[in-house]
């Protein structure tokens, strides 16, 4: 059937406009909302910023961007300084480079990679600490006046002390993971907080032999009786730990280094005079080496019964020596409770901390000055 023309329906359009002008409108609406969702973030930080100046800590930027249209919001701080300021001192750190980025649809969940060097001096001086690292990451949940946890990751890590003319390397390590939370009460009223940490191919040589050769390690410890988050000298921080009668339960602590392997659980606290006090229940697999370590194996050259040794038979006396660690090992055994470890021999002793000195059963090996 034909129609004449004046006669023929017309067609409608609107049915072929109507989707591009949903996505237009769409999209309108999106770019409002990244807008609006910018200028709230920039207030926020703006209001954190604040916040954190009152409380001793200011932070500041070379240069700020914004950035990360459509899907998150994208701030970069090139130049990146920070100021903590404690009564009496003020230490100064320096970044190259942070971005942060937080999705549109997920803003209390912040990620943000660091560029270094890190540089840590007084305000005013020359800094005395560096760091640099592959890749550096840190995430933090919550809000700045309400944090719920955060969490920092770096990759071949270093850290340096800087002098005039030289720069030692204190520690390294090829990972280095440290996640916090708050586990109890408010940032500003008698925070419990959690902390976990993990240490991967990690070097301290110049801080304790023992830490010549790599070592892994994992930890889980809970913090109780802190006041606030308040800046504070930590001397003071300290006094207000031991007033509050605060303590650090360890729940786990694991050591692999070569042949040595330990686990330790226990609870610490600080005394009066500002030492630790408590006790870690400990097994050990390779003891022996941590004794050898600790110059606990050999007796003193100079001791009267290797000398009368030597003078009865020359070369008895490099015997004893030789023998002292396993045979001061064999005993640890036997005053420990003897027990395997990941499918090794082990012991089970005490690591106690009394006021200032500390001892492994019933060895003294080692000192911890007062932290006040």
């Amino acid at each position: 059937m034909t129609y004449p023309a004046e006669t023929m329906p017309r067609r409608r359009r609107w049915p072929i406009f109507a989707p591009l002008a949903i996505v237009i409108i769409l999209a309108l609406g999106w770019t409002a909302l990244w807008f609006y969702a910018s200028g709230a973030a920039r207030t926020a930080i703006d209001g954190w910023r604040a916040r954190e100046a009152q409380a001793g800590r200011v932070y500041s930027c070379g240069r700020e961007d914004y950035s990360g249209f459509p899907f998150r919001i994208e701030v970069r701080c090139a130049a990146a300084n920070a100021e903590l300021r404690n009564p009496g001192s003020a230490l100064a750190l320096k970044l190259n480079d942070v971005v942060v980025a937080a999705q549109i649809y997920q803003p209390n969940l912040l990620i943000a990679e660091l560029a270094g060097p890190l540089t840590i001096g007084e305000v005013g001086r020359s800094p005395d600490l560096s760091a640099n690292w592959k890749l550096a990451q840190v995430s933090a949940r919550g809000t700045p006046s309400a944090p719920e946890r955060v969490s920092i990751a770096l990759d071949q890590a270093r850290f340096d002390r800087i002098a005039s003319a030289t720069q030692e390397t204190i520690v390294s390590a090829n990972r280095i993971e440290l996640h916090g939370r708050l586990a109890g009460g408010t940032v500003d009223n008698n925070p419990v907080i959690e902390v976990a940490a993990k240490l991967g191919g990690a070097l301290a040589p110049s801080v304790h032999p023992l830490l010549g050769a790599p070592l892994d390690a994992d930890l889980a410890v809970t913090l109780h009786g802190l006041r606030d988050f308040a800046p504070k000298p930590w001397p003071d921080r300290f006094r207000e730990l031991q007033a509050q009668d605060g303590r650090l339960v360890i729940a786990n602590i694991r050591l692999a280094q070569g042949e040595l392997l330990a686990i330790g659980a226990g609870t610490l606290k600080l005394t009066p005079r500002g030492g630790l006090d408590g006790q870690l229940q400990v097994t050990v697999a390779g003891i022996d080496r941590v004794l050898k370590q600790l110059k606990l194996d050999l007796p003193a050259q100079d001791s009267p019964a290797v000398s009368a040794l030597d003078r009865l038979l020359p070369g008895l006396g490099n015997i004893a020596r030789q023998n002292a660690g396993p045979a001061l090992a064999a005993g640890l055994s036997f005053i420990g409770q003897p027990t395997t470890l990941e499918g090794r021999q082990a012991v089970s002793l005490p690591l106690r901390f009394a006021d200032w000195a500390v001892f492994l059963g019933p060895l003294p090996v080692g000192r911890v000055p007062p932290l006040f």
